[in-house]
């Protein structure tokens, strides 16, 4: 009798000890397999649930692009998420609007969550997880999300918002403008169609494919590069050494010949498009001191020497001739919608690698020092994959971070994300390699640190 209820004690103490760590049991899925459902705005979800679900319901925010619902980064992870138990759920955002969708993003993952759970029943943790625009809106819920999500995991983020996005790439596009085409009138921002953004991509490549050919031209494509914030190293190449200037401008001009500009101005006309106008601006900017803080400051002023280029003429040109003014009402609306400020309420982990084409990993260290300064920066942190190019992580690499995550919910610790336990858990995976690395970005280069647009 003394052990069977010195038995009964540990059992009921063993169940004491999981409840704290794991919280209540999910409730039994009603519905399994692949959901589908329409919200109010038209906006389409999705879900995917095992028979074995584990109780943790994953809401996935899809990037920049078509309004398809989608509820995990790729196939591959997709199917290794299914395997290990999680549910999985993501929304299209509202199919009328723009495809820079952070009008409705938000409200539409909140509204998917209420569908899904209504169908699958109320799971034990719910975690945010986003790609590129869809790590903005990720890092939005995870600002937004307090009892709705236990913690978030950011891929490729596009943190820093979208007018910082959108001034580091006006100033890149006005410095190949005035440049590269100086006789000539090319229209940067305000764009009516879809066409007309395509327009300036294809004369701004142009002049820069034509430049390439010659030193100074070389000299000043790596201006702009360093005020896009453009990564030295490209795909399918080796990276160039610290000092290499020349073999850094030539990867960076693979960027450009790979189409980048046709995806920034595309962009552009999107952001337009949902935030009512134009909310980037030039006017006032100091293109010497906006240099002076880039960490490609030191290839651009090589290769101007090596050209027999005068730098400091170019860079007084640029301030001289600089007149974009911003919409103050579009300014006002993407400080509303297309930011996370002041941070995150939840844990949130994000992970980059470290030469992003097309949303620079420098927007991560923008992102911690707003969040550091507004006093939320034990919920963040951040991890990188050595790698060129745009959310190309590994299925190992992202499922090691939602592991990470998931244990830093469950113990309060952000042990098991530092650069080592993220690559010995995406290794011991036996999945498909890791390159977690220890890594500080560099400042983004923006130059702009408060609206002074009129």
């Amino acid at each position: 009798m003394r052990n069977r209820l010195r038995l009964s004690l540990v059992a009921l103490a063993t169940a004491a000890v999981t409840a704290l760590t794991t919280g209540p049991a999910p409730a039994a899925a009603t519905d399994t397999g692949h959901l589908t459902g329409t919200l109010a705005d038209g906006a389409t979800w999705i879900a995917d649930v095992p028979a074995d679900w584990n109780g943790t319901l994953l809401l996935f925010s899809h990037g920049f692009g078509p309004l398809v619902a989608r509820d995990a980064p790729t196939d591959a992870v997709r199917t290794e998420l299914l395997r290990e138990g999680y549910a999985l759920a993501g929304s299209s955002y509202d199919p009328n609007g723009s495809m820079w969708a952070l009008n409705s993003a938000e409200r539409d993952q909140f509204a998917t969550l209420d569908a899904v759970t209504a169908r699958i029943g109320a799971p034990r943790r719910t975690l945010a997880v986003g790609t590129s625009m869809g790590g903005l809106v990720n890092a939005r819920i995870a600002r937004d999300g307090t009892g709705r999500v236990d913690g978030a995991l950011g891929l490729c983020g596009l943190v820093a918002g979208g007018t910082d996005l959108d001034n580091y790439q006006l100033d890149a596009e006005y410095t190949l403008a005035r440049l590269l085409l100086p006789e000539q009138q090319v229209k940067l921002v305000r764009f009516t169609s879809a066409d007309e953004a395509a327009g300036t991509a294809q004369r701004l490549t142009a002049a820069v494919t034509a430049a390439q050919s010659t030193p100074q031209g070389r000299a000043r494509i790596a201006l702009a590069a360093a005020f896009l914030n453009l990564p030295t190293w490209a795909p399918g190449r080796t990276a160039p050494a610290p000092t290499d200037w020349a073999g850094q401008q030539e990867q960076q001009y693979a960027w450009f010949a790979n189409g980048i500009l046709s995806f920034v101005e595309g962009g552009r006309y999107a952001v337009e498009q949902s935030v009512g106008g134009n909310n980037s601006w030039n006017r006032g900017v100091d293109y010497a001191r906006l240099l002076a803080g880039s960490a490609h400051a030191p290839q651009v002023r090589a290769l101007y020497r090596a050209a027999g280029l005068d730098l400091d003429a170019d860079l007084d040109a640029l301030t001289t001739g600089a007149s974009v003014t911003a919409d103050p009402a579009a300014v006002h609306t993407a400080a509303r919608t297309s930011t996370a400020y002041p941070g995150p309420a939840v844990p949130l982990l994000d992970v980059h690698t470290t030469a992003d084409n097309l949303v620079p990993v420098e927007q991560e260290r923008r992102f911690a020092d707003r969040v550091q300064a507004a006093g939320r920066g034990a919920l963040l942190r951040q991890a990188y994959v050595e790698r060129q190019g745009h959310c190309t992580f590994t299925t190992a690499e992202t499922v090691a971070a939602l592991h990470a995550l998931e244990h830093r919910v469950t113990t309060g610790s952000w042990a098991a994300a530092t650069p080592a336990a993220l690559q010995r858990s995406a290794t011991a995976s036996g999945l498909d390699g890791a390159a977690y690395v220890p890594y500080r970005p560099a400042r983004l280069t923006v130059g702009r640190d408060r609206p002074d647009h009129t």
